[in-house]
C-alpha cells in the first residue's frame, strides 16, 4: 500500500474476490525535507485501509533500500552513466526484501497496484504487459527474479488508469483523485540536479563540440545525460546556425561533454547496442533470434536482432537505427506480449 489509487484498488478487488488482504505500507526514505511525501502517504494509505476494514501493516527498509539500490544509482551517476533505481528496487526491494517480509506475516500472496500481468498456466509464471499500453510496467519488472513471481499477483493488469480511478471513486476510497506520483523511486519529485549535488561534488568541465571547439561549460558529467537537450546554457553564437544543441557523449578521461546540433545528428543514433548479464524470464531457445526492444520506459517496441554470449549477455542490432541510447539504462526484450528479460545497457555503436 503506497497511498496512492493503483494499490487501494488492487486492495478493493482482491477484498471483492473473496481473500483475506491485509495491507503493507514501506517507508524506504527518510529524510525528512519538504519533497518527502512519506508522511502523507502513510496516512492516506491507512485511511484506504480503514475504508475497507483490513489491518495496515508499517515497514522501513529505508538501510537496505540506500545499500542495495541508492549506492548503485549513485555509482553510476559518478561513472557518468544515467541508471534507472525504479529497475533496481524493484528486483531488491519489493519483490525481494519486502515479499520475504510478506512471507514471514503470513501471507500466501502478494499484490500490486502495477499495471503488469501474469500468466500461471506453465510450468512458471510468465509476465505479460498490460491490457493498457499507456500504463504498462513491465519494463520495470523484467529485472525480478522469476521464481518470485509465483506469490505475486497484479490485479490492474486487465485495467485502465481510467477505470482504476472509476472503481475507486464508485468504492468511496479517499485517494480516487490523487495524483500519480513521478520522480525517483521512493525519493520522490525534487530539484533533481539539487539532490543529486548532495551526493555528488560539481566538478566544472568543458563542453566541446565534434571538432573539438569549445562552446561552453558543464556543471559536471553526472548531472547530464545523453540527448537531453535543456540545460546546456549554450547561447548563439555570430554566424552559427542556430539548432538545438544536444548532449552526444561523455569523455569522463577528458571531462568533456560532447554537444552536437540537431535533434537527429548522427553522433545521437546508434545501431546496435551491448549488455552485461541479463535476467531472463523465458530463456531464448537459440543464441540468435528476432525479437522487440524497448531500450527506455514508455518507448515502443522496436524490432532487432539478439545474440546471446555464454555469460548470458546480449548484443543487439536494431531494424531501424535508434536515437539516445544511454548506458545505464536497461534494455528489456519482448515476444508480443511476452517480457523476456533484459540487462544494462554497457556501450552502444553509432549508427
Amino acid at each position: 500500500m503506497s497511498g496512492g489509487v493503483d494499490s487501494a484498488v488492487s486492495a478493493l478487488l482482491l477484498k471483492r474476490a473473496g481473500f483475506e488482504v491485509h495491507g503493507l505500507y514501506m517507508s524506504n526514505w527518510e529524510d525528512d525535507d519538504s519533497y518527502c511525501t512519506g508522511a502523507q502517504d502513510f496516512q492516506d494509505a491507512r485511511a484506504t485501509a480503514a475504508e475497507l476494514g483490513m489491518p495496515l501493516h508499517r515497514v522501513s527498509f529505508a538501510d537496505q533500500y540506500r545499500e542495495r539500490v541508492f549506492e548503485y544509482f549513485l555509482t553510476e551517476y559518478r561513472a557518468g552513466r544515467t541508471p534507472n533505481p525504479d529497475v533496481l528496487c524493484n528486483r531488491e526491494i519489493k519483490f525481494g526484501i519486502c515479499l520475504d517480509y510478506a512471507s514471514r506475516l503470513g501471507a500466501q500472496r502478494f499484490a500490486t497496484g502495477h499495471y503488469a500481468r501474469l500468466d500461471h498456466g506453465g510450468n512458471a509464471p510468465v509476465l505479460l504487459k498490460a491490457r493498457d499500453p499507456d500504463k504498462d510496467q513491465s519494463y520495470f519488472l523484467h529485472a525480478v527474479a522469476r521464481e518470485h513471481f509465483a506469490r505475486v499477483m497484479f490485479p490492474l493488469g486487465e485495467l485502465t488508469k481510467t477505470e482504476v480511478r472509476t472503481l475507486a471513486r464508485e468504492a468511496g476510497l479517499p485517494v480516487f483523485d490523487k495524483p500519480d506520483s513521478t520522480g525517483i523511486c521512493f525519493i520522490g519529485e525534487r530539484p533533481f540536479r539539487e539532490f543529486l549535488a548532495r551526493y555528488i561534488p560539481t566538478t566544472p568541465g568543458d563542453i566541446v563540440t565534434e571538432r573539438g571547439e569549445i562552446v561552453g561549460r558543464h556543471r559536471g558529467l553526472a548531472f547530464y545525460t545523453l540527448g537531453q537537450r535543456g540545460g546546456l546554457e549554450i547561447g548563439g553564437r555570430a554566424g552559427q546556425r542556430e539548432d538545438a544543441w544536444y548532449v552526444a557523449a561523455k569523455n569522463l578521461a577528458r571531462n568533456e561533454l560532447l554537444a552536437v546540433q540537431g535533434h537527429d545528428h548522427p553522433l545521437l543514433v546508434s545501431r546496435a547496442l551491448a549488455t552485461g548479464p541479463c535476467n531472463w524470464l523465458v530463456q531464448p531457445r537459440a543464441p540468435e533470434f528476432e525479437s522487440q526492444i524497448k531500450v527506455r520506459y514508455r518507448q515502443a517496441d522496436q524490432a532487432c536482432r539478439a545474440t546471446v554470449d555464454e555469460a548470458g549477455a546480449l548484443s543487439i542490432r536494431f531494424t531501424e537505427p535508434q536515437r539516445a541510447v544511454t548506458p545505464g539504462q536497461f534494455a528489456v526484450l519482448y515476444d508480443g506480449e511476452r517480457c523476456l528479460g533484459g540487462g544494462v545497457i554497457e556501450r552502444t555503436t553509432p549508427h
